[in-house]
């Protein structure tokens, strides 16, 4: 059933707040639509010099390429070059802006369109909702903290201008979580002589011309990138839990890639050596092993923390309970479709900061996260993955749940049959995945609906 009722204009609200968005990416973007259709008044914080987040690709990377050290200068961008989306458009984009095709020279059609498509794309969704005039770019945010009177001062710094204060009633948290790299713990690396990278400095495969590569990591990135390489390193090796053993070896259809257990140990003559007892001289380690959750501008007196990549105590990965409704955040889950979460979890702030939506007692929420910690804990489930959505389907529970307190219709079914398909082939034939597909019929039903939309 189409849902073009939700691109209209909510009612308006009972109680307008001054709200800063700290980030332009597609959360922040999202989030201030929603909230100025809300009636709230938005100013949208970010540090680069356009609108898009992690999804303006630049050449730079940093100084330190494995980044560790803290004072290297930041850059936001985690791009490579190639990068195509692991999702189909269709299931993509926000669920009233469709991510359709353009037709033209510097537009990609393609159902998994390159990186520079889904900015175009996030820069019309910015333009045909008259967003831009609430972004501030090149304006990095340095403090938000509770003042006594319980209002949230914004200390602000642009290229332009030394550091202003400013009063918010509300804060929205949509930074990201693709610049902070995470290293594993690997036995000797301090005196292992090649060099490393983490992958949010990967951009091309130049820097690898004819080295034998060990790459650390099998999720998404960590794929693209071990092919990319390959077209020009003399060997790649990587390394990753979750390769079955009936897996290892030399990778079908590629004479320079193999496939081993994780990392045991490195030594100072440059071997690295597995878990599966192989061994070998490598030039170059790429760890493709994720990211940290950091905000250094937030000030919450110890009331939000990070620890161990777990963002808490926060009500279904949104709200503190101590600080809700005037502190959240958007975007932290992962191993989801995200633009369509993004815009839920907007609508339920705006909602909620407008006194539409109500929130449980701040007793309920504590008593829900602690029985969600507990949930994990049961199940095995690392501090780590505490927003990791993967298991069971647990984004497609989690979306519809918060439509329901949105008064809004569930995800369309034909959207998780399509991201359910999309990932089985990811894993069964990645070389193929993007240009090859079997689900036309879930195609023609989202056409279906999108034809009903109309900005």
């Amino acid at each position: 059933m189409p849902i073009k009722f939700i691109m209209s204009t909510a009612t308006p609200l009972l109680t307008p707040r001054h709200v800063a968005v700290i980030g332009a990416g597609a959360g922040g973007l999202v989030a201030a639509r929603e909230l100025r259709r809300e009636g709230h008044q938005v100013v949208v914080f970010d540090r680069g010099d356009q609108l898009g987040g992690s999804w303006v690709y630049t050449a730079e990377v940093e100084s330190d390429p494995i980044g560790k050290d803290p004072k290297r200068r930041i850059v936001h961008s985690s791009l490579y070059n190639s990068l195509r989306t692991n999702l189909p458009r269709e299931s993509m984009g926000f669920r009233d802006y469709p991510f359709r095709r353009k037709e033209g020279k510097e537009r990609d059609s393609r159902r998994f369109p390159s990186h520079i498509e889904v900015l175009k794309y996030l820069q019309d969704f910015a333009a045909d909702f008259e967003i831009n005039d609430s972004v501030r770019l090149q304006t990095e945010v340095v403090y938000a903290g509770l003042d006594e009177g319980g209002k949230w001062t914004v200390r602000s710094r642009s290229i332009e201008n030394d550091c202003v204060d400013e009063i918010y009633d509300a804060v929205v948290v949509c930074n990201g979580h693709y610049f902070q790299p995470r290293l594993p713990h690997i036995t000797g690396i301090s005196s292992w002589p090649g060099k490393q990278m983490h992958s949010h400095n990967y951009r091309t495969p130049e820097p690898f011309q004819d080295q034998v590569v060990v790459l650390i990591g099998g999720a998404a990135s960590g794929v693209d990138i071990c092919r990319d390489v390959a077209t020009v390193a003399k060997e790649v090796h990587v390394a990753a839990r979750s390769v079955e053993e009936d897996k290892l070896g030399k990778l079908p259809g590629h004479d320079n890639i193999w496939l081993h257990s994780m990392i045991d140990r490195v030594h100072e003559d440059g071997t690295v050596v597995f878990l599966d007892g192989n061994a070998l001289i490598a030039d170059f380690i790429v760890h493709c092993t994720g990211y940290k959750y950091e905000f250094p501008f937030l000030e919450t007196r110890g009331v939000v923390t990070v620890d161990d990549n777990r963002v808490g105590p926060l009500y279904k990965h949104v709200f503190p309970p101590a600080l809700a409704p005037w502190l959240s955040f958007v975007g932290l889950p992962w191993k989801v479709a995200p633009f369509p979460l993004f815009e839920l979890q907007s609508k339920w702030i705006a909602g909620v900061l407008s006194n539409r939506i109500a929130l449980p007692s701040e007793e309920e929420m504590v008593k829900d996260i602690e029985d969600f910690y507990m949930s994990l804990e049961a199940s095995g489930t690392p501090k780590s993955h505490t927003h990791n959505m993967s298991k069971n389907l647990a984004q497609w529970d989690y979306n519809n749940w918060i439509a329901d307190q949105c008064g809004v219709p569930a995800m369309e079914e034909w959207r998780k049959q399509m991201y359910i398909a999309t990932s089985k082939n990811r894993l069964t034939r990645p070389e193929t995945y993007r240009d090859e597909w079997d689900d036309d019929d879930l195609v023609q039903q989202a056409e279906h609906e999108f034809a009903n939309y109309v900005i």
